[in-house]
């Protein structure tokens, strides 16, 4: 994986940076046969430049003479000729190279996002993600970008800066050596089509927005989307977002590129006129004249090209920093999906956990120390301790979202590391205090991932189950109602029991339950807690609350503290022992009393 490294923009020797080049012209190779192509275009239209000096000298010399008649309309037809040819080749390797850059962009943003869907649960908890946003919406296409103009800068402007020198020697080689000396001189090129491409431009950052948005829900959202199966879903809408984004872009190119050709078109017309009528009013011949015109005219013309040499090199730069950005996302490590037993179907549920001790890279002391427990199947096992006790911990290594650092997790007998993830999250539903909802209809939420398809009819059941039905009905759009970003427009009550709903058309054998009501109020929380219940039934369910309330009915309570189990028993044993649980119970009573 690529490191960031203060030698990798300082040494072109440097193998870092060698890598990043490699890379990302392995990416522009694909397209070749468009390079090529443009690279021959660009080749014609640097042709042109020294071309039109060179015509100076006879036209000076001879046209000015009288002594050729028939330069009143060879010259300037020829000085029209070069600039309309110049205006298609450099249309034309524009636009190619552009589509070369657009391409490369739409394969390297769809790669990164792959990637972050694959991504372990530990690197979302790094707080990264406006540094993941970032790459996808300023890194990739900087490189994609610039990859293209650095090809189009190099090849273009060397040929022109070679071949102008060449006139200037030829011309004359002492003015040649001031010339070198010089310093250089650029003009403003003239703006085009600025209304059309502002429209293009407002329009692509509308579309950046709809980006930025799928990709956050993907961060936001990635422990639904690999429960529930939804990368499918989520990489569709990706790639509809991008797609759009192509088009736009292209667009804008297209615009971009006839703005050159056609200023340039123009002042040939211009000069060509003005040439048109010189000679047919010269009448004086002298050939250091014609010579030392041809020597201005190459020599107008090479300070641009050799100021975009120049200045191409820091573009390089910004290149390969935003390379190795886009490269770094690219090459993260993901999870660790090497299992190869499958569990046995239909799976019962028995949940064990055997001497599990897990720490964080970062902490000094065991999240989880020797925890043992056993969920036979159908039963409900509460997790409850002070905050900080390692519950949460805990049963994300069900899912594998968390990795213990000895012990085993086992479903029905089978340990979790040696199940394929997709497999193995397809026989776990999650309800969180978190309800996260995508930007969709209420039935595309519900009937959300890509296990089975689901029907109006199994939606409309699950939210009778969940109790949201009456309430679904009753707005003007029914099931197809927008939930807006973030749900926005639903209540905390209403959110969980869409995501219970959600729940209940997996129908998947295991259940966790991580806060389910702890963010409700008592009526929200009694009509959820009702949803719950028909939910549990049947399953084998883990149930993280710090609402004591809600777990007395549990198979077994496990006691957490300090990541360890200080007691398990039932609500009234619990009591009975008079421990740290009914420390905990009389406590939270009183508080609520």
């Amino acid at each position: 994986m690529l490191k960031s490294s203060p030698q990798a923009t300082s040494s072109h020797s440097d193998p870092v940076k060698f890598e990043l080049w490699r890379r990302i012209y392995t990416r522009v190779g694909v397209y070749w046969k468009a390079v090529l192509v443009a690279v021959l275009l660009v080749s014609v239209a640097a042709a042109t430049q020294p071309t039109l000096a060179i015509i100076m000298k006879p036209l000076l010399d001879q046209g000015f003479s009288g002594n050729k008649p028939s330069y009143i309309w060879s010259i300037p037809l020829a000085v029209v000729g070069l600039m309309f040819l110049r205006g298609i080749c450099s249309y034309g390797s524009t636009y190619l190279l552009a589509w070369v850059a657009n391409n490369m962009l739409l394969g390297l943003r769809k790669e990164m996002f792959q990637r972050l869907l694959g991504l372990s649960d530990e690197h979302f908890k790094r707080g990264d993600s406006g540094r993941l946003l970032n790459r996808f919406t300023i890194d990739a296409g900087t490189v994609t970008g610039l990859a293209t103009e650095v090809i189009t800068v190099v090849v273009r402007e060397t040929l022109v800066v070679v071949a102008l020198l060449a006139v200037l020697l030829y011309m004359s080689w002492q003015l040649t050596l001031i010339v070198l000396i010089m310093l250089p001189v650029s003009t403003l090129i003239a703006r085009v089509f600025i209304k059309r491409l502002r429209r293009i431009n407002r329009e692509t950052i509308g579309m950046n927005a709809e980006l930025t948005r799928v990709v956050r829900e993907g961060i936001d959202g990635q422990r639904v989307i690999k429960l529930f199966d939804g990368y499918d879903r989520e990489a569709g809408r990706f790639e509809y977002v991008n797609a759009r984004l192509r088009r736009f872009a292209m667009r804008a190119a297209g615009a971009d590129a006839a703005m050159s050709p056609l200023t340039q078109f123009s002042v040939g017309l211009s000069v060509a006129a003005v040439i048109a009528v010189a000679l047919y009013q010269a009448n004086t011949e002298g050939l250091t004249v014609g010579s030392f015109a041809a020597f201005m005219a190459a020599l107008g013309q090479i300070f641009d090209p050799m100021k975009r040499l120049t200045n191409i090199a820091s573009a390089m730069q910004r290149m390969l920093i935003s390379a190795e950005s886009v490269f770094t996302l690219i090459d993260e490590k993901p999870e660790d999906d090497k299992g190869t037993q499958t569990l046995a179907l239909p799976v019962k549920g028995r949940v064990e956990f055997s001497h599990v001790c897990h720490r964080f890279p970062t902490s000094q002391t065991d999240t989880l120390s020797d925890v043992s427990f056993l969920a036979e199947p159908g039963q409900t096992v509460a997790l409850v301790g002070r905050s900080g006790s390692g519950k949460t911990t805990l049963v994300n290594m069900l899912p594998r979202f968390v990795n213990p650092r000895s012990g085993e997790v086992r479903i029905d007998g089978q340990n979790v590391k040696d199940v394929p993830l997709r497999d193995l999250r397809a026989q776990l539903s999650l309800v969180s205090q978190d309800v996260v909802l995508f930007e969709g209809t209420i039935a595309e939420n519900v009937g959300y991932g890509s296990l089975h398809e689901a029907s109006r009819e199994e939606i409309r059941d699950a939210l009778d189950a969940a109790n949201l039905l009456s309430f679904v009905e009753g707005l003007p759009q029914g099931l197809d109602t927008p939930v807006g970003e973030n749900a926005g427009q639903l209540s905390g009550g209403q959110r969980q029991r869409l995501a219970i709903a959600r729940a209940l058309i997996k129908n998947a054998p295991i259940l966790i339950l991580d806060e389910a009501t702890s963010a409700l109020d008592n009526e929200s929380e009694r009509q959820v807690q009702a949803s719950l219940e028909l939910l549990m039934a049947g399953r084998t369910t883990l149930v993280i609350a710090h609402r004591l309330s809600t777990v007395q009915k549990a198979d077994r309570i496990v006691v957490l503290d300090a990541g360890r189990v200080v007691e398990q028993g039932r609500h009234e044993e619990l009591l009975a022992l008079n421990g740290l649980y009914a420390s905990l119970y009389r406590m939270q009573f009183r508080d609520e009393i």
